[in-house]
């Protein structure tokens, strides 16, 4: 694991060290257990065909980090620097990057407030790590292979004003009661709704996208925009940058709502719905839950969906079928 100290009576930054795998030991008052005062972050470490590492834009994944900082009045830092400590640390772990193209090693930045004091301020003293573990599928699936999420109005994850746009633990605490109630109805995730409109926002802990045909009667793919309530996804970012090349496809941030998804699929124009994130790539969605409502998509009934199109581009780069700047080769 890598373990950085912040110690502003110190000068800030302390000296990466990297070292084996150890429990933290924390003082009871330390401020990230008290006041939630701490972040993370999530990539991977993918082993490509040609049994080279990669990441995955891993610049924007520290841009975003310090944006969580900056927010929670924890302390920046230089993120190249970050990414090349984090890289080191694969490199000497790379036995534990799987032989696979099903499984990954995923790396969890995280920084926490460690000052051992009452009272809610920025803490003098704080620690980032990282810490690294092998994965394969994120997510149970229904027999279609897609997963079932449940629209529930009563629950919010983010508002207007609030942190919905950063990687901050105390968002997805809060999620735990929702999504078991969720699969009680036989539901794999929650699909988050805001506002009278109910507007879509996020699904689970991924970025939602819906792919239908629009009024002019071309294919379009949609997902919300950044309106502060949304995390803004490694993944979303670059399958807009992707998907927006492709000349059979329009492209666009819109706000979506339950009312909009439903008179789409009752006229059949809804063609797919998915969920996009680091942990999962793309999850697709063949049924949502919304008040009395089952809602079928016909996701899995594409000819040539968008979703497996978008999918095998995400992981021809992530695996090193083409070579493309969103993959950066680190060992």
């Amino acid at each position: 694991m890598l373990k950085i100290n912040y110690f502003k009576q110190l000068g800030g930054w302390q000296k990466p060290e990297i070292m084996p795998f150890e429990n933290l030991s924390i003082h009871p008052a330390a401020k990230a257990l008290h006041y939630a005062i701490q972040l993370f972050e999530g990539l991977k470490a993918y082993r490509g065909v040609d049994d080279k590492i990669r990441l995955f834009r891993p610049e924007l994944n520290m841009e975003r980090m310090n944006l969580a900082a900056q927010r929670s009045g924890l302390p920046t830092f230089d993120g190249e620097e970050l990414i090349k400590c984090l890289t080191r640390l694969v490199q000497i772990d790379q036995e534990w990057v799987p032989h696979s193209e099903t499984s990954t090693l995923y790396i969890r930045p995280t920084l926490i407030g460690t000052e051992p004091t009452f009272g809610i301020m920025a803490p003098e003293t704080a620690l980032l790590f990282v810490i690294l573990s092998p994965v394969s599928a994120y997510y149970k699936t229904g027999n279609d292979g897609a997963v079932s999420i449940y629209a529930d109005p009563n629950v919010v994850r983010a508002f207007p004003g609030g942190v919905g746009n950063r990687k901050v633990g105390s968002n997805y605490g809060p999620t735990i009661e929702a999504t078991a109630r969720a699969a009680k109805l036989g539901h794999h995730q929650v699909l988050w709704l805001f506002g009278p409109n109910h507007e879509l926002t996020e699904v689970g802990a991924m970025n939602i996208f819906i792919v239908y045909i629009n009024e002019q009667g071309d294919k379009q793919l949609s997902t919300p925009p950044l309106n502060g309530l949304i995390l803004p996804g490694v993944t979303r970012r670059s399958i807009l940058e992707l998907a927006s090349q492709w000349e059979d496809l329009v492209v666009k941030e819109e706000v979506i709502t339950m009312e909009k998804v439903m008179d789409l699929n009752k006229k059949g124009r809804l063609l797919e719905m998915f969920g996009a994130g680091t942990a999962v790539v793309i999850s697709p969605i063949s049924r949502v839950g919304f008040l009395d409502q089952e809602i079928h998509v016909a996701t899995m009934s594409q000819a040539q969906p968008v979703y497996q199109r978008v999918k095998d581009t995400l992981l021809a780069i992530q695996y090193g079928h083409i070579e493309h700047p969103f993959a950066k080769v680190i060992s």
